[in-house]
């Protein structure tokens, strides 16, 4: 046994200990250092590569050509002496509008997704897959709301590749993804990158704000083309970026696979347009005011203004002032968000939602099931007058929810305006609700179609936009 003992020789027993001590650091520090920096150890990894993954999804991304007859109307034809003294010719000019973006084969028969404001208008669309070869396509579906269409190959006898849905409520900030499609019109092209965000609800693109948004360079072109993940799996399709010089900045917006496999699956089923659940209620944001009156700690979640009679949120008790904050255990940041998960739900089930009220949490189970839609009657207003080319509707369940109005508004509403049409020239705006033409009150659009097929050389209109009345005098 060793006993050291006197000055010199406890100095010495201190250096040993602190050589000791930090040799025993740089020991377990060198394994970290080494990861740093390495040279590549076997041939394998100077080979990593995304080709296998672009190999085996690339032939089921397809470029979608769109085409429209358009006729260049002289604006000198508006003005009634032109047209007193010369005339209106026989046949208008005509040109074609053609329109480029890229899809995603997504059924072995045929079906194709893209883009809504890819084919909007189209009387032509073609496909042209990746192998070169090119198929009519006929417009099986289309889905303003989400921005999705839905195409089929028309002749066709073979099964073609597709890509299967990922589950995008999986994906995390982070994940590398592959953005394919027909960039420019100079072929299918592959850019990565990361999804830099999720859930983004202020874009402003579609009805349903909720949106992937990822730095994998996405320009002209992308529309409607795959964002796809590591396994080769559907995350999204890409539809906007975010730019002030027309090209790539680093800010792409894709539609999550959740919300396109239920479009596709409408366009599987023979419906020509999407079903969703029906809340029956008016929601609005929380802001850091309403936050701070509710005794909230952050601005977060939807507070339900209203709810309409004996629809599934009355059934389901949910009250005015409830703040709904979360949807099947997804937590629910905004109205946006609610709006997204809502209606990805399954037809047919229940949902539950975790609402707080006076301070305490209650659980409701929501019904889904689609909005009454009796007495739509929409029609294309066709008789020369200001409305000609504009499709109108009454105002039911299921319009007030697709056109977020309230339940209870009366009138008809103006649901989408022809290019070109007189309705769209004059300044009208899809949802302005019409209430009276030329003193006579308008209950549904039978009283508008008629009163349109009167003769009149000035036009008194009274409409309500925006929550508030205007009266417009066209004509004289």
């Amino acid at each position: 046994m060793l006993i050291f003992a006197g000055p010199i020789l406890g100095k010495l027993f201190m250096i040993v200990i602190r050589f000791f001590t930090a040799f025993l650091v740089l020991l377990a520090a060198a394994p970290a250092m080494s990861q740093d920096r390495r040279v590549p150890t076997s041939p394998a990894e100077l080979k990593l590569s995304y080709a296998p993954i672009v190999q085996r999804v690339q032939p089921a991304v397809v470029n979608v050509y769109a085409a429209k007859v358009v006729q260049n109307r002289n604006p000198l034809l508006d003005d009634p002496i032109f047209r007193r003294f010369f005339g209106v010719p026989g046949q208008q000019p005509e040109q074609m509008q053609r329109s480029l973006g890229s899809g995603v084969m997504v059924d072995p028969s045929g079906l194709v997704v893209t883009n809504n404001h890819v084919i909007e208008g189209a009387d032509q669309v073609k496909v042209s897959l990746s192998d070169k070869r090119e198929f009519e396509a006929e417009i099986v579906l289309k889905d303003s709301r989400t921005d999705l269409a839905v195409l089929r190959l028309k002749d066709t006898h073979e099964k073609f590749p597709t890509l299967d849905f990922a589950n995008s409520d999986e994906l995390l900030v982070g994940d590398v993804v592959l953005a394919i499609g027909n960039p420019f019109g100079v072929g299918q092209t592959v850019t990565h990158g990361i999804i830099s965000a999720l859930a983004r609800t202020q874009v402003g693109i579609t009805d349903y704000q909720f949106f992937i948004q990822t730095d994998a360079a996405i320009n002209p072109g992308n529309s409607g083309g795959a964002l796809v993940d590591m396994t080769g799996k559907l995350a999204g399709v890409n539809t906007a970026i975010f730019s002030r010089s027309g090209g790539s900045q680093g800010i792409g917006f894709a539609i999550p696979a959740n919300m396109v496999r239920v479009v596709v699956a409408s366009a599987k089923n023979g419906g020509k347009a999407v079903k969703r659940p029906w809340l029956g209620a008016r929601l609005q944001a929380v802001t850091p005011e309403i936050a701070e009156t509710l005794g909230l700690r952050l601005p977060t979640g939807a507070l339900v203004a209203n709810v309409v009679a004996n629809s599934p949120a009355a059934r389901a008790g949910l009250k005015s002032s409830d703040l709904i904050v979360a949807i099947d255990g997804q937590a629910v940041d905004d109205p946006n968000a609610f709006d997204y998960r809502f209606a990805t739900r399954p037809l047919g089930g229940a949902s539950q939602i975790d609402v707080q009220r006076a301070g305490k949490t209650v659980k409701l189970t929501v019904p889904l099931e689609t909005a009454p839609d009796t007495g739509r009657n929409e029609i294309v207003l066709t008789g020369r007058s200001p409305f000609q080319g504009a499709k109108v509707a009454n105002i039911s369940p299921a319009v007030a929810d697709e056109m977020h109005l309230d339940a209870d508004t009366e009138g008809v509403v103006v649901t989408d305006l022809a290019d070109g049409g007189t309705a769209a020239s004059v300044g009208f705006q899809k949802g302005d609700i019409i209430i009276a033409v030329n003193n006579q009150k308008i209950t549904k659009t039978s009283d508008l179609e008629k009163a349109t097929r009167e003769t009149a050389r000035v036009w008194h209109i009274t409409l309500a936009r925006g929550g508030q009345q205007i009266n417009v005098t066209l004509g004289g």
